[in-house]
């Protein structure tokens, strides 16, 4: 949107432009050019002029007025995925794919400057505008630290006409370090899940191995710099359980994926995981079932259970006020309260996020109600585990054996 909140250009995977006024909620004109995916948008002010990065490694220029590309600018060797424009609308400063960050003239498309190379892709660029010109660039990045650049002498750079507009050579960058780093932390770039389907080793950027608890859904252990395959050995245990979660480390860090077609998978004995019963026994336990209790334990609904509420309507008066029986998680472990837990759909479409400790909040309930699905409510609320199938066989010795059948 532009300053003046007159006009609206989004862009998509259907690489078309669509304009908006969002005084009327019209849609004003569809812009067709691009190739690929539209990254990155700018208008100027008075929204007359918009600035397009794309996935087809080019930026255009259009007019609104006319309604079409008045410019096409080839400068990235692969996708554009970041833009930042000047206060006059006259450089533009784009990044991407190929990890560099030029400045263009837009009255002059053979006149560019490489500022900087990035160690990785291009995701976002600020101008810092506390001074006109502007002084220096913030860049992110697909790695997690943000960088600044100094731009200051860009502007006698330009007004000496030391452009490079010779495509055939390559270019020197105006800077060769930044300024400042803003460090990140570092991201998860491999994991293993250990064959007890319950704890993961994962590696980092600093090449740190870390030794996670999945069903507790924390750290347990930083075990350093040390072997990663080594370590995956040295915690092998000779037993069988079935996958009941997926992983995914888009973001760098740990994300685990509980699906109803196989998050009630897992069965282990209280002892083997353990845990201790009060009275002693040994339980089989589902893996599944106690995460999904143990995220959602704040949740109000989860501490009431239905099948006695009626009872203890009738029965349980004491001191002249209703008692309920309440239990709150599974009652073997909890989940650090600060956990993410995201409700969506199976082709990825978010439709709610909260912390687990915000589930108790009356706003993030009511949101709940609408968005748990029913096989988690089954477990959380009904308190109706899944039943542990139980297969029964015999054995029969072979007939080249020699050894007698087997009394059943």
């Amino acid at each position: 949107m532009n300053q003046m909140g007159t006009v609206i250009v989004s862009g998509s995977t259907e690489k078309v432009l669509r304009v908006w006024d969002p005084r009327t909620c019209a849609k004003l004109m569809k812009l067709k050019g691009h190739t690929d995916n539209v990254k990155a948008l700018l208008l100027n002010r008075d929204g007359t002029q918009c600035l397009s990065g794309s996935s087809d490694g080019t930026i255009r220029l259009w007019s609104l007025g006319q309604q079409r590309c008045i410019a096409t600018y080839r400068v990235h060797d692969e996708g554009v995925w970041a833009l930042q424009v000047n206060e006059g609308f006259t450089h533009v400063y784009s990044g991407g794919r190929d990890r560099k960050i030029y400045c263009t003239d837009l009255r002059n498309p053979d006149m560019r400057l490489l500022i900087c190379e990035e160690k990785a892709p291009v995701l976002k660029m600020e101008l810092d505008r506390s001074v006109d010109p502007p002084v220096a660039l913030w860049v992110a990045t697909t790695k997690s630290s943000v960088n600044k650049w100094p731009i200051k002498g860009i502007m006698n750079f330009r007004s000496s006409g030391d452009y490079e507009n010779d495509c055939s050579t390559p270019m020197s960058p105006f800077c060769s370090q930044p300024d400042q780093v803003i460090k990140g932390g570092a991201s998860i770039i491999q994991c293993n899940i250990l064959n007890d389907k319950r704890h993961i080793l994962t590696k980092d950027t600093n090449n740190n191995v870390a030794y996670w608890d999945v069903l507790k859904a924390c750290k347990v252990e930083d075990l350093g710099k040390v072997d990663f395959e080594e370590e995956i050995k040295k915690r092998f245990k000779m037993v069988y359980v079935p996958n009941w979660f997926s992983v995914d480390l888009k973001t760098g860090m740990l994300t685990i994926t509980l699906d109803e077609s196989d998050c009630f998978a897992a069965w282990v004995s209280a002892k083997d995981a353990g845990f201790s019963s009060p009275d002693g026994s040994d339980p089989k336990l589902n893996l599944g079932g106690l995460l999904l209790q143990a995220l959602l334990e704040f949740w109000p609904r989860t501490h009431i259970n239905p099948m006695e509420e009626e009872e203890n309507e009738v029965n349980h008066v004491a001191n002249g006020e209703q008692e309920t029986r309440i239990q709150k998680g599974n009652g073997y472990f909890q989940v650090p309260p600060h956990t993410p837990v995201i409700f969506g759909e199976a082709g990825g479409r978010t439709l709610f996020r909260l912390l687990c400790r915000d589930s108790g909040g009356e706003t993030e309930s009511m949101l709940l109600n609408e968005t748990v699905p029913q096989w988690v409510v089954d477990i959380t609320v009904d308190k109706n585990m899944p039943k542990f199938n139980k297969i029964p066989f015999y054995l029969q010795p072979h007939s080249s054996s020699g050894a007698k059948t087997l009394k059943k």
